[in-house]
């Protein structure tokens, strides 16, 4: 029998330089670091899970490889990128291009499937709510009640 899917622990960022991604990323997104391994590897703490970014050689974008990343203010991200004169895709979706050619789109919380556990959310010291039409996805789903 196969292993079923249930969630992803981390996904890894390739970048040139930790330092800089972490100062890069710290302009738009406030996180805690959960740790590094030298100048080789970070990682930022998303509450039960993580985002590594890798130092790696530069590379090509790839043209559908991407990464969603889900915030508690998508307003909030879009408004830092712009001022700091990212370019970004169209309202109401946010995507991007870091530096390293990484796709990164942007969700908000109150609008996605995704669902952090309540105690997960306490514990980042976040109260979150879903919209209207997260809570019927998550329904339709078997989800949520």
């Amino acid at each position: 029998m196969a292993a079923r899917l249930i969630g992803i622990n981390h996904v890894a960022l390739e970048v040139n330089g930790i330092d800089e991604a972490l100062a890069w990323y710290g302009q738009f997104f406030e996180f805690e670091l959960r740790g590094r391994i030298g100048n080789s590897m970070a990682f930022i703490d998303m509450g039960d899970q993580f985002l590594a970014l890798a130092r790696s050689a530069p590379s090509a974008p790839d043209a559908e490889r991407h990464l969603g990343l889900v915030v508690d203010n998508k307003g909030a991200a879009r408004a830092e990128l712009v001022a700091a004169g990212v370019e970004v895709t169209r309202a109401p979706n946010l995507s991007f291009r870091d530096p390293w050619g990484n796709h990164v789109q942007v969700v908000d919380y109150r609008d996605v499937q995704f669902t952090k556990a309540p105690e997960v959310l306490r514990g980042m010291g976040l109260e979150l709510e879903k919209s209207d039409s997260a809570l019927a996805e998550l329904r339709a789903a078997g989800l949520a009640d």
